[in-house]
């Protein structure tokens, strides 16, 4: 995410919200990828912490908490890192995605 004025708060940091929008869509795109195509899956929960002002640009990485068992519906936990150009993790998420197998 570049920092610009559209995702600055009052600060001039990049705000919350924003990095909350990012961890989403770090963790919705990882989980596209990852969730066979028989199923399908919707953000359930998200638990955040803001670790430090986020004053640069940013990047956020997904990983999956854990290998799935993809034929059991269920909860799965995506953990996403938002850093700074100095690879200083800014904020933290954990995102449940709930997964199930598509309707016939």
């Amino acid at each position: 995410m570049t920092k610009r004025r559209s995702v600055q708060n009052h600060l001039g940091t990049v705000h919350a919200i924003a990095m909350c929008n990012m961890a989403e869509l770090a963790g919705g795109t990882m989980t596209e990828v990852t969730v066979p195509a028989t199923h399908r899956w919707i953000p359930k929960s998200m638990t955040v912490e803001y670790l430090k002002k986020a004053t640069t640009n940013l990047v956020a990485i997904a990983t999956p908490d854990a290998l799935a068992d993809w034929p059991v519906a269920g909860e799965y936990r995506v953990n996403v890192v938002v850093q700074d150009t100095n690879d200083e993790p800014v904020f933290r998420a954990t995102i449940s995605m709930w997964v199930t197998p598509k309707k016939a």
